[in-house]
């Protein structure tokens, strides 16, 4: 696994040993980035069951102005800030934030804090044929909170599998869907005057 683009492309990211966390592939995160085409560069961005961090890092290596990460594991939130630290992020551009998701999510939104860009790839939600989502991936989209950190204009990228689907609420709004074997990334904006399509 490795940094794609930007200033730190080409650089080795570690993964932490085990079945404990999937890393969004390379081939998924240059589609996600191609279709993004720029829009990290200067954004404060928001990484949820970061995992590796890698989406949050492709970010800073492509110009974002801070990411924070949010990572349950501690094992794997300090091979995250190591990642950081061997690409050569400046102390403070990165925070990394051990705990659940959720309630990180409720959290920063009662700080006050705003992100132009969120982004996640939680574990995989079951089949859910005739029956509306439990998944992470759900959850985060009827999250009230998270609703309330993202700037006007901002996005969400989300990704799930493809046996789990999911209902989009009001006010998301699709812009793009990415397919890559069984994984879909959906690119969210918030419903609004200022809600541009993506390209």
């Amino acid at each position: 696994m490795r940094i794609i683009g930007g200033t730190s492309a080409g650089a080795t990211l570690k993964a932490p040993k085990g079945l404990g966390v999937r890393p969004t592939p390379d081939k998924v995160r240059l589609a996600i980035f191609n279709s993004l085409a720029g829009f990290a560069d200067g954004a404060r961005v928001l990484e949820l069951f970061a995992g590796t961090g890698a989406l949050g890092l492709e970010c800073l290596s492509r110009g974002a102005a801070s990411a924070t990460f949010v990572e349950l594991s501690a094992k794997h939130a300090r091979v995250m800030a190591a990642n950081s630290r061997a690409i050569g992020i400046p102390l403070g551009q990165a925070q990394f934030k051990t705990m659940d998701a959720y309630t990180a999510l409720a959290q920063l939104h009662h700080s006050g804090a705003k992100f132009d860009l969120v982004m996640a790839d939680p574990p995989y939600g079951d089949k859910n044929v005739g029956k509306r989502s439990e998944s992470f991936a759900q959850r985060l989209l009827d999250d009230e909170h998270l609703l309330r950190l993202i700037e006007s204009g901002g996005l969400f990228v989300l990704g799930h599998t493809k046996r789990d689907t999911l209902e989009i609420p009001t006010p998301w709004v699709l812009k793009k869907r990415l397919k890559h074997g069984d994984t879909v990334i959906e690119i969210l904006r918030l419903q609004g005057p200022n809600c541009l399509p993506v390209e």
